[in-house]
């Protein structure tokens, strides 16, 4: 059973490289193949998957500065050192156990879809943070401003994520019942490639390619109609060239079910 789980693993991964990337051009949404001027940061199996998520999907690169990279960084690295990487998580059995750690941790266990994601994340560390200095707040505005609706209610920690070389996402689907509409992540130390696969036809997908010191952005369909993930080092690859990943933190806004 492991070896047909490994050769299946391995035809995806080799599916994925082989599948032409298409991408947006400049002119309006008229898509083509090839290296285009605008949405650089994205691409995908189709146009019309492009066309389906392009108004979900945000990717606003060099949001924040070197400067700013380094004062998130100093903030965050004092919680984060106390803790250990953590490469050996519970098991996908759904039992009552897992579901509340998910909860705890919030981890995406996605109980509408009975699909079990407790062990989504490998070689992780992570905190959360309600209180920031000036400089870092004024960042978590800037983020909250061009993220979320005026007036949404937002989840008031800040969720940050901390995910060794050798750690990665696995695809999963956030819960509705704890998680809104939107999602927004500042990338810190490393660029990494975020795949989204629609869960109803693996074969349409979309990669984004989050550069350091950019900011993502997901929302509605594209956060709860495709599983996300972030790749593991060596199949870090977006439009066919190869991204290094290497020690990656997120910080993550999140705003509340209405």
């Amino acid at each position: 059973m492991r070896l047909l789980i490994r050769v299946a693993k391995e035809a995806q991964r080799k599916y994925f490289h082989r599948t032409s990337c298409y991408r947006f051009t400049s002119e309006g949404s008229t898509l083509r193949k090839g290296p285009v001027e605008e949405c650089k940061w994205l691409c995908g199996s189709s146009q019309n998957i492009l066309s389906a998520v392009r108004e979900q999907v945000e990717v606003r690169q060099n949001f924040i500065s070197e400067e700013e990279e380094n004062a998130l960084f100093k903030e965050v690295e004092k919680g984060l050192r106390k803790k250990r990487y953590e490469f050996d998580h519970w098991d996908d059995v759904g039992n009552t156990k897992n579901v509340f750690l998910a909860i705890l941790h919030r981890l995406p266990f996605n109980l509408n879809r009975n699909r079990h994601n407790v062990n989504a994340i490998h070689g992780y560390r992570e905190t959360e943070r309600l209180q920031w200095g000036d400089v870092c707040e004024s960042i978590l505005r800037r983020v909250r401003a061009v993220a979320f609706p005026e007036g949404s209610p937002l989840l008031g920690p800040v969720h940050v994520l901390d995910l060794d070389k050798l750690g990665y996402i696995k695809p999963h689907i956030d819960s509705v019942k704890f998680c809104g509409s939107t999602i927004a992540g500042l990338s810190l130390l490393s660029d990494s490639v975020m795949r989204l696969v629609q869960e109803n036809n693996s074969a349409d997908w979309v990669d984004l390619l989050l550069n350091r010191r950019s900011l993502y952005i997901l929302r509605d369909d594209a956060r709860f109609k495709f599983t996300h993930e972030i790749l593991k080092d060596e199949e870090s690859f977006f439009s066919g060239q190869r991204v290094p990943r290497h020690r990656r933190i997120s910080v993550i806004c999140r705003n509340l079910p209405v």
